[in-house]
């Protein structure tokens, strides 16, 4: 899956989260104000209007928001079929992070999932597999 794009992984709003994959932890971006996940991660607050926030881990785990399988090439890397999830985390109720499965795997709504670490060039990417 070489031909699979690469993250921006160096930006002020998001770059907290690619530095915790590495490391194999899941981290989110919170107001330090009104304690709001700002996902996805921005420096301001879109709930209070603060600029001040920080990078909180948060358990690898989540709950099968939603997802939608593929059967045909719609971008060179992905290869048919596959499978991309939403996963709400439980650590923060409402942030949501997508991941990628190869082929057709056996999913239902609300399942526990689980984080795993690709790594992928220089930066590791969050993916999720049903616990």
């Amino acid at each position: 899956m070489s031909d699979l794009p690469i993250p921006v992984t160096d930006d002020a709003d998001t770059g907290g989260f690619w530095e915790a994959s590495a490391e194999g932890v899941v981290r989110v971006r919170r107001c330090d104000a009104c304690a709001a996940v700002l996902h996805l991660p921005k420096v301001y607050c879109h709930r209070c209007g603060s600029w001040d926030s920080s990078w909180q881990d948060v358990q690898p785990t989540g709950t099968l928001y939603t997802w939608t399988t593929t059967y045909r090439e719609l971008r060179p890397g992905f290869t048919p079929p596959y499978t991309v999830v939403l996963v709400d985390l439980d650590d923060a109720p409402g942030a949501r992070l997508v991941g990628y499965l190869p082929g057709e795997p056996d999913l239902r709504m609300g399942m526990a999932m689980r984080a795993e670490f690709e790594p992928r060039g220089d930066t590791t990417l969050v993916q999720w597999v049903p616990a």
